[in-house]
């Protein structure tokens, strides 16, 4: 597990500054600002980090987090902040809210590192498109299940597995084998494999996509994900056109930039 990973903070800023630099661009550039406030909401939106720079460019916020302890730590980094005013937290589960409790759809929906770790995808894709104002988008940012570390395994506490990439591809019996080795709780164990059930691929989320009649406006896919040059100094690339073969770049793509509308 890294320093990131434990001060929470730190986290916090760092999701800011990305998503000042990377992710606010990408979707504004798609949105009419003039004249209007416009309304963001964050599904999954821990500490609050990624709606920090939508707050400095005056839109109004709303964070839906299901996590207690981030909704209490986005509590407290909001605290004594100047924009707060602009910001309503819920700590709740996305399918017990409505457009009516706040406030109506959304001009900006967005999904950062969110849509690996939410079981029945489908059923979530339908649900998302009544928050989703008609000139509105969906933005979704997440790391294909078989990139290097598309299990998380970087989270965990036990040196050698949060640095070891691709053991999460193994079949389920291997890797909780290899989990077990390698001195992993019970309890590690079990959120590692509930990811490898929710874990997606970029063919299946664009199967959703089809399905449930959302348009692509645009997509990019990242051999080195823009988040990786905050944590780790890297310049973000975008994948090469010789890896974009189905199933093969989702080893190779570190993360996924969609955005979509209805």
């Amino acid at each position: 597990m890294q320093e990131r990973h434990r001060n929470r903070q730190q986290y916090f800023n760092e999701q800011s500054e990305s998503t000042r630099k990377y992710v606010l661009p990408y979707i504004l550039q798609d949105i009419d600002t003039n004249n209007k406030k416009i309304r963001v909401l964050e599904i999954g939106c821990g500490e609050g980090g990624n709606l920090l720079p939508f707050l400095e460019t005056g839109c109004e916020c709303y964070g839906i987090e299901l996590s207690e302890a981030s909704y209490n730590n986005a509590l407290k980094f909001y605290e004594e902040n100047s924009l707060r005013s602009n910001l309503q937290l819920l700590n709740k589960n996305i399918y017990d809210v409505t457009p009516d409790d706040i406030g109506g759809a959304f001009d900006i929906v967005f999904l950062r590192d969110v849509i690996e770790h939410i079981p029945a995808q489908e059923q979530f894709m339908k649900h998302l498109k009544q928050f989703i104002a008609p000139t509105g988008v969906v933005f979704f940012a997440f790391p294909p299940w078989r990139m290097p570390f598309g299990g998380h395994q970087q989270v965990s506490p036990k040196k050698w597995i949060s640095r070891m990439p691709y053991i999460h591809a193994f079949p389920k019996p291997v890797y909780k084998i290899i989990l077990k080795i390698l001195g992993s709780s019970d309890r590690e164990i079990e959120g590692l494999l509930n990811l490898a059930e929710t874990g997606i691929s970029i063919k299946r989320f664009e199967k959703i996509v089809r399905r449930e009649n959302y348009v692509v406006i645009r997509k990019t896919h990242w051999l080195i994900n823009p988040n990786y040059q905050i944590k780790f100094g890297l310049k973000p690339r975008r994948l090469p056109k010789v890896f974009r073969i189905p199933y093969i770049q989702d080893f190779y793509t570190t993360a996924v930039y969609y955005l979509l509308k209805i």
